[in-house]
């Protein structure tokens, strides 16, 4: 209005100081993401930085091929870091070469624990773990894992070929088409492989586009496979049939049977009609071992293993 500034001026200034907040705040977005970023970048370098907290020894014992004795648990306890309640607490058994052993108790027994010291995935806190004699400690990491095949009640999908499920058991023998084929008859995953499209090469999920999803009970024997193709010395199913029907489960315990022969076995479950076919059944309560013996033995003594079957029997009368 004085007369200082013509309209063009302004008109000039006025976009110029648009341009200038846009520019400041592209800046100031920039900087917050790139501070953001870098906050996950500062995880990603401190998860590289982590040391081990289980290692293998200097000078490893050879793992005993075949196993001889079998696992002796002495004293042992363990409990998960920052709580107090121990999942396993002065636990003593002994899981003898070539037998198959089931563990069996309510939740919260420390049933998947005590597999998980027996793979060295932890260390106890308390007591020791032998193996032929010698504590486990004392064997690599690297050949230990490797002669012990597990599945757990968790196992994961991939979304990979049926074939390539199969093989994550032993990777090194990814390329045996036979191997595989032999593992997933074990099984019953190959009933599964042959209504697929495309075979033992055809892709798992529905992540991709040519993905072809299974039923919990169908990616249950695909897992299952894996432990039978990591051909083991030892041998671990944790809850192994709980996605199975009746009749499936039966057969898998049938060829389970012949797989265990001359291995060590481990069956973890809450089914009655799996764990009867063990060798020795331990009762487990509060991380410890409530009692022991063959199914027989265990239904005569009327203690906790018969009180639980009587209560699940029930359910089929």
């Amino acid at each position: 209005m004085a007369g200082d500034l013509t309209i063009g001026d302004l008109t000039f200034l006025t976009g110029a100081f648009l341009r200038l907040r846009s520019l400041v705040e592209g800046l100031l977005l920039g900087a917050s993401q790139l501070a953001g970023q870098a906050q996950y970048l500062d995880d990603l370098f401190s998860f590289f930085a982590i040391a081990p907290g289980i290692r293998s020894p200097e000078a490893p014992a050879p793992f005993p091929v075949p196993v001889r004795e079998g696992f002796v648990f002495d004293d042992v306890g363990y409990r998960y870091p920052g709580q107090e309640r121990w999942t396993v607490r002065h636990l003593s058994l002994a899981i003898r070469a070539g037998e198959v052993v089931a563990l069996v108790g309510e939740n919260g027994a420390g049933k998947t624990t005590i597999v998980k010291l027996l793979a060295r995935l932890y260390d106890p806190s308390e007591g020791r773990i032998l193996l032929d004699g010698r504590e486990l400690r004392d064997y690599g990491l690297d050949e230990l894992r490797s002669r012990i095949g597990i599945i757990f009640q968790d196992f994961v999908r991939f979304d990979l070929t049926a074939s390539e499920n199969i093989a994550i058991g032993r990777i090194a023998a990814r390329e045996d088409a036979a191997r595989i084929e032999r593992a997933a008859s074990r099984a019953l995953a190959d009933g599964v492989v042959a209504k697929l499209p495309a075979g033992y090469g055809q892709r798992l999920g529905r992540r991709f586009e040519d993905g072809v999803d299974l039923s919990g009970g169908e990616w249950q024997k695909v897992a299952i496979a894996r432990a039978y193709m990591r051909d083991a010395a030892v041998l671990i199913l944790d809850e192994p049939t709980a996605a199975l029907d009746a009749r499936a489960e039966a057969e898998v315990f049938a060829r389970f049977g012949d797989l265990a022969a001359d291995r060590t076995a481990i069956l973890i479950s809450h089914r009655f009609s799996t764990v009867r076919r063990a060798d020795r059944i331990f009762v487990l309560a509060d991380g410890k071992v409530l009692e022991s013996g063959s199914h027989a033995e265990l239904v005569a003594a009327r203690g906790r293993y018969a009180e639980l079957f009587d209560l699940q029997a029930a359910g089929y009368r």
